[in-house]
């Protein structure tokens, strides 16, 4: 069985002479560091108001292609970041100003009592004040950003959408074992990412796998010992902050390859693209989310036509497509990856997408017991 896989365990090798040097630059931030920054925010606004001044917080903008600088052993990066004023004298924006305030002094008193909540939990413990989850999603990433800490630091937890399982075990911070070798079942990832310690695994590869049907798919084929030791993971579409995490704390923890499943539509590029290279709205946390060695392994476009999909199952891109297409051939980050560039090319040509499913029209167990196999044993990858 180890034969079959001599060019994972090239990439392997290769990773782990590269990241015996590498250093990790995100720093968990202290307590009483993030108590004195909150400390200096409010006295700026103090002393601005005993000056007879309108308070006023300015907060970086993140929502800004302009304000992104891509820097390839990371991602993507802030960079000359645009500020925004949120004054407490101005309609449009006193009432994120008071909210701002209200968030910020619930994260003093988690942080100064060493305790913590999930953002769920400040949002159901004042429903009517913050309108909606996403209201305060972004208020807490805001202040992650203003403050320059990592949100973990702010001891506000997210809850995780996404699951993984394979040849991993680890501790919890509470000291809760964790085993994901369940062929069966997937474990939840954890809230508390960062907590986790002691992690043991054999696995050769990570997979990073799009949807939750294929990763069920997977499961259900017991991909992760009946092929090779492997963990797999899915964030079930967008990732959320926690999967992401989880990618980056097993990446530096393993040093073994990272792989990516998606479908054959922008869609899946994009959101392999914010494993490899970060998001927008993250890129203040860039350094603790991107894993920039992520490879392609499918499903590729070009793949469409080798493997000989049915074409009934191909299916027409849409203008929404054309458009996500275009704005991704429009980010920097394509250029240096000229094989990437050359099947979004492809998929523009044949103006046609195909899910990972697709290739179930094939035969049944394709995907797990050709496609995937063929793909890691002659390095199908890009």
């Amino acid at each position: 069985m180890a034969d079959q896989f001599t060019e994972v365990d090239r990439l392997t090798e290769t990773l782990r002479e590269s990241l015996e040097t590498a250093v990790n630059r995100q720093e968990d931030i202290g307590r009483q560091d993030v108590l004195t920054r909150i400390e200096s925010v409010i006295q700026t606004i103090v002393i601005g108001v005993s000056k007879g001044e309108a308070p006023v917080l300015r907060v970086m903008n993140r929502s800004r292609w302009e304000n992104i600088r891509f820097q390839k052993s990371v991602g993507l990066v802030l960079n000359n970041v645009s500020l925004v004023a949120l004054r407490c004298d101005c309609p449009s924006s006193a009432t994120k100003f008071a909210l701002f305030l209200k968030v910020l002094s619930v994260i003093y008193k988690l942080v100064q009592s060493d305790s913590y909540a999930t953002k769920r939990d400040l949002y159901y413990n004042d429903l009517q004040l913050f309108g909606s989850q996403k209201t305060l999603d972004f208020i807490v990433d805001d202040i992650s950003c203003l403050l320059k800490v990592p949100r973990r630091s702010l001891h506000v937890l997210a809850t995780s959408k996404g699951f993984l399982s394979g040849d991993l075990c680890y501790l919890e911070e509470d000291g809760a074992k964790v085993d994901c070798s369940s062929s069966s079942t997937a474990v939840p990832v954890s809230s508390n990412v960062n907590g986790i310690r002691n992690i043991v695994s054999s696995a050769k590869f990570i997979l990073i796998v799009e949807k939750d049907a294929t990763f069920q798919r997977l499961l259900d084929d017991d991909f992760c010992t009946r092929l090779s030791p492997c963990i797999i993971i899915t964030g079930k579409g967008v990732p959320d902050v926690n999967s992401r995490l989880m990618v980056r704390k097993l990446w530096d923890a393993l040093h073994i390859p990272v792989f990516a499943l998606v479908d054959a539509d922008p869609y899946g590029i994009e959101i392999m693209y914010i494993y490899k290279y970060g998001s927008l709205s993250m890129a203040f946390e860039a350094h603790s989310l991107t894993v920039p060695s992520v490879l392609w392994l499918g499903l590729l476009p070009s793949d469409i036509q080798r493997y000989r999909v049915p074409e009934e199952t191909f299916i027409p891109l849409s203008q929404a497509d054309e458009k996500k297409i275009n704005s991704l051939r429009n980010r920097n980050y394509i250029t240096c990856h000229p094989e990437w560039e050359k099947e979004i090319e492809t998929m523009q040509r044949l103006k046609q997408k195909a899910e990972i499913q697709s290739l179930a029209s094939i035969a049944p167990h394709f995907l797990t017991r050709v496609y995937l196999p063929n793909k890691l044993r002659y390095g199908g990858w890009i």
